[in-house]
C-alpha cells in the first residue's frame, strides 16, 4: 500500500449487510458478472467482520481494521492508524498518524468524499453525522437510502459526478456505502410483496441489482488514474437462522463476510455485463 497511496485513487465500496454465503452462491452461478470481474480465481475471500452492525464496522474499517481473513493470523493490514504494539502492521502496511483513514489520506493530498446509504450517514442526528464528518465532502439524500428501490443507481450517479468535479491532478478517496441489500429489500425480487417481507432470495436479488448498475462507477474511478478498489461487506444478516432475524448479533451469518480488492487500470472501461 505504500506504493498505492499517492499514485492511485482509492475506492472503499461497502456492500452493507451482504452475506458471504449469498455472495459466493451468486458468483458461482454467474449471476453477478460485473462483481465477478473483480474477484481473484478463487472467488470471494471469506473474512470476519470487525463488528456486527454498520456504525461500529465502519468506524473500525476507517481506522484500518478491514474484515479479517477467516484463517488463523496475524494478518498484515493494508493500512493502519499508527499505534504502539500493533502486530498486524507490517512493512507493506501504509500507516497514518491521524485517527482515521480519511484524514490520513487528506494529509497526503487526497480529496475525501463519502456517498452514504444507510441511516448512519444521513446527518439527521449527531450520531448520523459522525461517519460523514470524517470526509471533506459527504452526500446523503432520501433517494440513496434503504427504502428507495433505485438507491444504488442514484448513489452511482452522485459518485460519478464527484469524480468529474475535482481537479485531475488531485487523488481521490471515495467511500460508497451501498444501502440496497439492507432491509427492506423485498422489492428487488419479482413477485415479492411487502406483506411477505424480506427473504434470503430478495437479499440475493438486491445483489444482482447492484451488480447490474456497477460499471459506471468502476469506469469513473479508473478515468483519472489507476484505482485501488476494496469491495466488502460490513456485516451479514440473518433470515431466520436459529430463530434470528437481522444483525447486531453474534451469529455466523452476521460475522462472516465477503471481501476482495483489485486494481482498476487507468482508463479501464468496465463494460456492462448483465446476467
Amino acid at each position: 500500500m505504500n506504493t498505492v497511496v499517492g499514485t492511485h485513487d482509492i475506492l472503499l465500496l461497502t456492500l452493507d449487510t451482504l452475506r458471504y454465503d449469498v455472495a459466493v452462491e451468486l458468483a458461482d452461478a454467474g449471476r453477478i458478472p460485473n462483481l465477478a470481474r473483480l474477484l481473484p480465481e478463487g472467488g470471494w475471500e471469506e473474512r470476519h467482520s470487525p463488528a456486527s452492525f454498520t456504525y461500529a464496522s465502519h468506524l473500525a474499517m476507517l481506522a484500518g481494521f478491514l474484515p479479517t481473513p477467516a484463517s488463523p493470523g496475524p494478518h498484515p493490514r493494508l493500512f493502519a492508524a499508527a499505534f504502539p504494539g500493533s502486530v498486524s502492521t507490517a512493512p507493506g502496511t501504509w500507516t497514518f498518524d491521524t485517527p482515521d483513514l480519511a484524514s490520513g489520506l487528506a494529509a497526503e493530498g487526497y480529496h475525501t468524499a463519502c456517498v452514504g446509504g444507510t441511516g448512519f450517514f444521513n446527518r439527521r442526528s449527531a450520531l448520523g453525522s459522525v461517519l460523514p464528518d470524517m470526509f471533506a465532502e459527504s452526500h446523503w439524500e432520501e433517494s440513496f437510502g434503504v427504502t428507495d428501490p433505485r438507491s444504488f443507481e442514484h448513489q452511482v450517479e452522485r459518485a460519478v459526478s464527484i469524480t468529474t468535479a475535482i481537479p485531475a491532478e488531485r487523488p481521490l478517496f471515495l467511500l460508497l456505502n451501498v444501502s440496497a441489500l439492507h432491509q427492506p429489500n423485498w422489492f428487488h425480487l419479482p413477485g415479492a410483496t411487502r406483506e411477505a417481507g424480506d427473504t434470503r432470495e430478495s437479499h440475493a436479488a438486491a445483489l444482482e441489482y447492484v451488480d447490474r448498475h456497477l460499471p459506471p462507477l468502476l469506469t469513473a474511478m479508473a478515468a483519472r488514474r489507476p484505482c485501488f478498489a476494496i469491495v466488502c461487506s460490513d456485516h451479514g444478516t440473518a433470515y431466520g437462522e436459529d430463530g434470528h432475524t437481522g444483525h447486531r448479533i453474534g451469529h455466523e451469518v452476521v460475522w462472516t463476510v465477503p471481501y476482495t480488492h483489485a486494481v482498476l487500470p487507468h482508463g479501464h472501461v468496465h463494460e456492462e455485463e448483465n446476467a
